[in-house]
């Protein structure tokens, strides 16, 4: 009997301890849960950022944009296919799969990509580590249809990350919700020619997805933004969205996941219309007329031409005068700009592009304060321009036919001796903030030569009397002191 109680208890003191560790296991901590504090923390460098690079790359750079259909004994060429070009183009995808053993960017530099970037003015990077298609930008341990199916034997986005902190970018990922290539994905696609008779399983799936954003989110450093696309379509559900969120902040806590994670995206106005997720919304190929509000963080993402992928037939390139309104557009009404480049299979960042982004960044050298770290206007509507604008300051960029020029309220500058494109961000006194827009109005309506004048307001600025009886006689417009703030 002794024996017997004691076998018991031993019994039950080893079940305790087995037990015990599971039991004392805390809840998975809901991460959508926190403080305003911890949120304006954690999106700070964000809001502060307000100008950024997308890039689309895969496989789909291969073919360029082109596909080929057989009909009748009669071929019809499409040449309007770009990142999309699996499910437009409905190639089986044993065919489509072909592409990865011709993908070799053997001219791909990281190094020189993070320096567009920087050079251009953007604070940060976002690149797809999987688009639709489901193919790895990366070498992933989980499935061979990535980088280790193709003849390029790096990792470009390891490549990226590294060349990115070097340089001072924040390195983001692009990861897609929607998979077309993967049999457990709900929503099969006839075109499928390799997936089993089995129906597909979202749990598998969804299983692989995270551990491959576990891959991404543990090897590759620290990482902004998660910027996922692809959930509107029904396997996708809101629970899932919440899901999937916390567990990327479980992994880095730190990081911004954007609002697509979720099912309440309205569009492409990108703002969450009734139930969502995430920290942020993303209005696509368009700006709002008006902001969101305070509080409301969002970012426009927008292509230079009319693809998201390389394709070789576009030429329709927005000009830097269009990306540079755009850019102010967005800063003026609160939000980001993502603008997008496609590049080639060989690794090359399009010649159209760069043109483009260096003459963003020539504007953004010289106007950069008007637009980085600065909240919204305070103005519903301007007849002459836009304005951004920081504590105790405003600026206002005024739009001429060669581009946006940031100017002093009740100072009108001499445009000789600017190249196009080309001044300084300028702020206001915040006691002329009241009539700067009547006051505009007066300087642009006064004859030229009583332009470039003192400033009406200079006795409030003593420190700038000098420098603006010089502007009179010299018709130039000359800044106030290094340091001074009126």
């Amino acid at each position: 009997m002794k024996t017997n109680t004691r076998t018991r208890l031993l019994s039950l003191l080893a079940a305790v301890a087995v037990a015990g560790p599971l039991l004392a296991q805390p809840a998975p901590k809901d991460f959508t849960k926190e403080t305003p504090a911890e949120r304006d923390a954690r999106m700070g460098w964000f809001r502060d950022a307000r100008f950024g690079m997308f890039i689309h790359w895969g496989v789909y750079s291969v073919p360029a944009g082109e596909f080929v259909s057989t009909k009748d004994g009669q071929s019809k060429t499409n040449k309007g296919l770009g990142e999309w070009y699996l499910e437009e183009s409905k190639m089986p995808v044993s065919e489509y799969e072909k592409f990865a053993g011709q993908f070799n960017p053997v001219k791909f530099d990281a190094k020189a990509w993070a320096l567009t970037a920087r050079n251009a003015g953007m604070k940060y990077l976002v690149i797809t580590s999987k688009h639709h298609d489901g193919f790895g930008m990366y070498r992933s341990e989980l499935t061979d249809w990535c980088m280790k199916s193709t003849p390029f034997p790096r990792d470009p986005l390891k490549e990226l990350a590294a060349a990115c902190q070097e340089e001072g970018i924040t390195f983001c990922l692009y990861h897609s919700i929607m998979d077309w290539h993967h049999p457990d994905w709900g929503t099969r696609r006839k075109w499928n020619d390799k997936v089993p008779a089995t129906a597909p399983d979202m749990d598998r799936y969804t299983a692989y997805m995270k551990g491959q954003l576990k891959e991404l989110l543990t090897g590759y450093g620290p990482i902004g933004i998660v910027w996922f696309d692809g959930e509107w379509e029904s396997p996708w559900t809101h629970d899932r969205g919440v899901d999937l969120y916390n567990y990327c902040r479980s992994l880095q806590p730190k990081t911004i996941v954007n609002n697509r994670v979720g099912k309440g995206r309205a569009g492409m106005n990108g703002m969450d219309k009734g139930q969502g997720v995430g920290d942020y919304g993303t209005p696509e190929q368009e700006i709002p007329a008006t902001g969101f509000g305070a509080g409301v963080d969002w970012e426009s993402c927008m292509t230079m031409n009319g693809h998201w992928g390389y394709n070789k037939n576009d030429q329709n390139w927005k000009s830097a005068k269009t990306l540079i309104q755009n850019l102010v557009n967005c800063a003026s009404k609160g939000g980001n700009y993502l603008l997008n480049v496609g590049p080639t299979s060989e690794g090359l960042i399009p010649g159209p592009s760069i043109e483009r982004l260096a003459e963003m960044g020539a504007w953004m050298k010289a106007n950069g304060e008007a637009i980085y770290g600065t909240t919204a206007s305070p103005f519903k509507k301007l007849a002459w321009g836009k304005s951004t604008q920081k504590p105790g300051k405003l600026f206002r960029s005024l739009q001429l036919a060669h581009g946006w020029r940031p100017l002093r309220p009740h100072c009108q500058p001499s445009h000789q001796g600017l190249p196009p494109g080309q001044s300084r961000p300028l702020e206001i006194c915040p006691g002329e903030r009241r009539s700067h827009e009547r006051a505009h109005h007066r300087s642009r309506h006064r004859p030229r030569r009583q332009r470039h004048g003192h400033c009406p307001g200079d006795r409030r600025c003593p420190a700038s009397r000098g420098q603006h009886a010089h502007a009179q006689a010299s018709r130039r417009w000359h800044p106030h002191p290094q340091g001074h703030r009126c």
